[in-house]
């Protein structure tokens, strides 16, 4: 991680930023000279930390409007102002569709896009008073742009919110810039509830054209980048880090135009 985005003082709300990809954004932006407030349902056993400083936490559980209205507040409160929002908290357990619940599914889409529209609509309600406005950035998934069985609800969740960051992006300029990243595989804590043993995560890392799945800190410097002044001129936009994305499944069924050598 380098410094140089200007960011340095900056007030941070990671939502969702004490494991996982969230907590790899929360230490790229304390690394940048951020300060980070982080929030979840419950606290963390351990802050989280980076080059010798902690992020602060608050809990909340971002579906609930009266929740998120006091997190806002309290940020502000306590920092004077709310220079960035990162919707990081979301997720979804493997569900065939066919299975799962309507109110499993309304779960989901709650969680994954109603709950950052919320946190969105407080933040920009501060940020607009801002005389330097504010950005927030959506943490998507390459789960909104191809299928996603298994997690069908969270896939067609995501692309809502891909949608919905371009929507704010025009309503809320031009003091607020909303942004989203669409965050490929992931090596987290949590990787083998999803890909298994150590050899199937290393399988699955060699299915990424990199060869490899993503750090969790790789997803944060896009996040940051969005978020900090270099990107002063983007807005509405969808970066994708997903290390190359998927191999197309026919190259491996073809008996043609292959390279023997490799």
């Amino acid at each position: 991680m380098t410094a140089g985005l200007g960011l340095d003082g900056a007030v941070v709300l990671v939502t969702g930023g004490v494991r996982g990809v969230g907590a790899g954004i929360a230490r790229v932006f304390l690394a940048h000279g951020a300060t980070v407030v982080t929030c979840a349902r419950h606290a963390p056993e351990a802050p989280v930390t980076a080059g010798g400083r902690a992020a602060e936490f608050l809990a909340c559980d971002v579906r609930e409007e009266g929740q998120v209205k006091e997190l806002v507040e309290r940020v502000v409160a306590g920092h004077g102002r709310l220079d960035v929002v990162v919707n990081n908290a979301g997720g979804s357990p493997y569900v065939p569709a066919a299975e799962a619940s309507p109110r499993f599914h309304a779960k989901i889409v709650e969680l994954n896009l109603l709950a950052p529209l919320l946190v969105a609509q407080h933040a920009n309600a501060v940020m607009q008073r801002q005389d330097g406005g504010g950005a927030i950035v959506m943490v998507s998934s390459v789960s909104a742009v191809r299928p996603s069985p298994g997690t069908a609800a969270y896939g067609a969740a995501k692309a809502g919110l891909d949608n919905l960051a371009t929507s704010l992006a025009v309503e809320w300029a031009p003091k607020v810039r909303v942004n989203a990243v669409l965050g490929g595989l992931i090596r987290t804590e949590q990787a083998h509830l999803h890909y298994g043993s150590e050899a199937a995560v290393a399988a699955v890392g060699k299915t990424v054209p990199l060869g490899r799945l993503a750090e969790p800190e790789e997803i944060g410097e896009c996040v940051a980048f969005l978020a900090s002044p270099r990107a002063s001129y983007v807005s509405g936009a969808a970066l994708l880090a997903h290390g190359g994305g998927e191999v197309p499944a026919f190259h491996s069924a073809t008996d043609v135009n292959r390279r023997e050598d490799k």
